[in-house]
């Protein structure tokens, strides 16, 4: 027994050596909202396998719930912001994309929504003040002895935490505008010919107008994206002491995990620090509760449509409910709507309302014949990963550009949330539930998502692990980064073969005009001696 013992604490030991990544220290940047949802996951997964998992919190946070149990360690700092703020800010934003955009003209809504971005720009700042400035937190970070920094850069400052802390950084994002952050600060190559922008509602398969608009979509985002970039410019550069820009610091990152896979992007090239893991919190369906499974066995062979617009929208307007509600009450099958507002006065028998529903349980259930949804990420990743067609009805953000996605490989239909009526949100379902066709593109998307040689969670915690291992991975980094704009574009390069060129032509040409010179002369010679 004693002997047994002995084993046991040699091997528990033998884990724990500094050399072996099983007890990393693991810093994680603060996020909200699906961008949480999806951290989540990965950081489980890390904890089980024996990392210490530290998550930096502000004291504004929403989503963050640092009261409940959890396997990681919180480390909280004070933000001069309350959670009203954050509440409101996003508020503003929601109502904007969702009710007064559409209304405006294209100048007004650029100002409107550069407007809302400066804020939120602002507020991002002042994370970064409660964060930097408070020493205490501070001190313990450096005494952590951190092997890597996890990061959703939703928010910015975390490359200075990497840099204060010289410990390498790990990406995991959904997209940038346009994909600007992905392009300029970490050298993806994004031709505009058939990549086309993100949020820019276009397939890879363009038209020559649509190409033209592609390719001015990414110029003024990206001529966007460095007018937006020049605050933190400044607020970096003030940090180091020395001039830097947000988006070079954002460039040292070793790994970028992207939110999304083949079964969602169309194919583009993408380098070797950048990793496809998208569907990271799909998991089997789960027994539903009690009351859920009833009411869903009640409704026989014609099935069950779940809807949930996400839990950022908890309300709508009295007139959109009702619409949608009376939608729903034309149907054969029973709808499960989570749906926190005031109950529409179209409510069907067929319909029932929950603040909250388990919805990747729900689309797995094999009665389960749509999903209707507001096109965010998660919930599309879901109905790929259990193989349920989508009606979509996109309000703000990457969703209706999510939603494009979908509807191009033949998996889903879109509704104008401010415009539909009952007869078209009737139309889309029958469309769905009824042509095969829908269906079979689902199960086709399902199955690319599924075949694959790891799960997007384990791929995910194999390259933060790598990245512990190695003490970064600077050798996937590309040389690009190193290169100014025109010699990424061997601008330069052209320039010397053009001067070579115009010289060659030049004196081919002083040659010429000398021979001719010359011919006329003796000519002329020739005929004066004669």
């Amino acid at each position: 027994m004693r002997s047994q013992s002995l084993i046991l604490a040699c091997l528990i030991f033998g884990l724990c050596l500094p050399n072996n990544i099983n007890c990393g220290n693991i810093l994680v940047w603060h996020t909200e909202a699906s961008h949480w949802i999806n951290l989540k996951p990965v950081l489980e997964t890390l904890v089980e396998r024996g990392h210490h998992v530290t998550v930096l919190v502000p004291s504004s946070t929403l989503f963050m719930d640092v009261s409940e149990p959890a396997p990681y360690h919180y480390e909280t700092f004070k933000v001069s912001l309350t959670k009203s703020d954050v509440e409101n800010a996003m508020n503003k934003f929601l109502h904007f994309t969702m009710y007064e955009a559409e209304q405006m003209g294209t100048i007004e809504m650029i100002y409107k929504l550069s407007e809302i971005v400066s804020e939120n720009l602002e507020m991002s700042l002042l994370y970064c003040d409660g964060l930097l400035k408070s020493e205490p937190v501070l001190d313990r970070l450096r005494k952590g002895k951190y092997d890597v920094l996890f990061v959703d850069p939703i928010y910015a400052c975390s490359e200075l935490i990497s840099e204060m802390l010289d410990i390498p950084i790990v990406y995991s994002l959904r997209f940038s505008m346009a994909h600007s952050v992905e392009r300029l600060c970490g050298q993806i190559p994004a031709p505009p010919s058939y990549v086309p922008g993100a949020v820019s509602k276009l397939t890879d398969n363009m038209t020559f107008s649509e190409r033209i608009q592609n390719f001015l979509f990414y110029m003024f985002q990206d001529v966007m994206a460095m007018y937006m970039w020049k605050r933190f410019d400044k607020y970096y550069s003030d940090y180091l002491g020395r001039p830097t820009s947000f988006c070079e610091m954002m460039g040292k990152a070793d790994i970028w995990l992207i939110r999304t896979y083949w079964d969602f992007e169309y194919p583009r090239p993408f380098l070797p620090n950048f990793k496809y893991v998208g569907g990271i919190h799909c998991r089997p369906a789960k027994p539903l509760p009690k009351d859920i499974e009833e009411f869903v066995e009640s409704s026989g062979d014609d099935g069950v449509v779940v809807f949930s617009l996400g839990s950022m929208i908890r309300n709508m307007t009295k007139a959109r409910a009702n619409v949608i509600a009376s939608a729903l009450g034309q149907i054969p099958q029973k709808v499960l709507w989570r749906y926190s507002g005031e109950k529409p006065e179209t409510l069907a028998p067929n319909t029932r309302l929950y603040d909250w529903i388990p919805q990747n349980d729900l689309l797995g259930h094999p009665k389960t014949k749509a999903f209707i949804t507001h096109g965010g990420t998660n919930g599309i990743y879901e109905a790929i990963y259990h193989g349920v067609p989508m009606v979509g009805i996109p309000m703000f953000g990457d969703q209706p550009d999510n939603m494009v996605h979908m509807k191009s490989k033949g998996a889903a239909v879109i509704m104008d949330f401010n415009s539909m009526e009952t007869k078209d949100l009737v139309d889309g379902l029958k469309a769905v539930i009824n042509d095969p066709s829908y269906k079979e593109n689902a199960m086709r998307l399902s199955r690319i998502h599924h075949d694959r040689p790891v799960h997007p969670r384990d791929e995910a915690v194999f390259w933060i692990e790598f990245v512990m291992r190695h003490k970064g991975a600077k050798h996937l980094r590309v040389q690009a980064h190193n290169l100014t704009w025109y010699q990424y574009h061997s601008l330069d390069v052209f320039a010397f073969l053009l001067a070579i060129i115009a010289l060659v032509l030049f004196m081919f040409y002083k040659i010429l005009k000398s021979c001719v010179v010359r011919c006329c002369f003796r000519s002329r010679s020739k005929s004066k001696k004669e």
